[in-house]
């Protein structure tokens, strides 16, 4: 069965400096019917204006990973990190018993557009980290690359949850394929540009989320950007 999230009916925060797309409840943003899927609790699709950002808040309890499609977020927190985030960067940030961070897009003159993921974590009070990994680009195109996995098989960032992200750049024409486990569900995020998800159309920012089937199939019309979440 696959259930879609329209990228229309997504929640919304529009501020002078970013406009946000919630495909589950976030902040003031609330909808009891979508409050996340399995142990994935967010994806927040955020366009920041060149030179606003997120000013230093905290967090708890919570794994976060940042995926940027375009432009470049600069991160800063209360461990002492401090780092540039780009289109091929996973991060990967535990919140655990506390974590304060700011995100601000880095560039003065370009919008930077990026996913923030919210998955809860396979225990609350685990001691907060940071990781951040550039996948090449060429492992990205025309396959699903693990970016995000609990033992960070493949150079991937290390969450503290059951869970795998997966990546991929397809060209037009292009397909690829995984399969699901039994007890296994996904959510496939279109980030950018056209798809078939197992042969029905998506468009950009749509989402959907994946149960009781074995095989997930994502086809390129002209060319896309997607994240496929492996789910206990």
């Amino acid at each position: 069965m696959i259930t879609r999230r329209r990228a229309e009916e997504r929640g919304a925060t529009q501020l002078s400096w970013l406009d946000s797309r919630h495909s589950f409840s976030f902040a003031e943003y609330y909808d009891p019917q979508h409050m996340g899927f399995r142990k994935l609790r967010v994806i927040n699709d955020d366009r920041v204006a060149p030179g606003g950002g997120f000013a230093t808040h905290g967090h708890r309890d919570m794994e976060i990973v940042t995926y940027v499609l375009a432009g470049a977020l600069e991160h800063k927190d209360s461990l002492g990190n401090g780092s540039i985030i780009r289109p091929g960067d996973a991060q990967r940030m535990s919140a655990g018993t506390g974590i304060q961070h700011s995100e601000f897009n880095h560039s003065k003159s370009e919008p930077v557009h990026l996913l923030q993921i919210w998955i809860l974590p396979s225990a609350a009070g685990i001691r907060p980290g940071y990781e951040q990994k550039t996948i090449p680009a060429a492992e990205l195109n025309g396959r699903l690359r693990c970016i995000a996995s609990p033992d960070g098989n493949d150079g991937s960032v290390t969450i503290h949850q059951d869970c795998r992200i997966y990546a991929a750049r397809l060209a037009a024409g292009e397909r690829v394929t995984h399969a699901l486990s039994a007890g296994r569900y996904a959510w496939v995020q279109l980030a950018r540009g056209g798809a078939k998800l197992n042969g029905e159309a998506f468009a950009e920012g749509d989402g959907a989320a994946v149960s009781n089937e074995t095989v997930v199939e994502i086809a390129s019309d002209a060319g896309n950007e997607i994240l496929l979440f492996d789910l206990g």
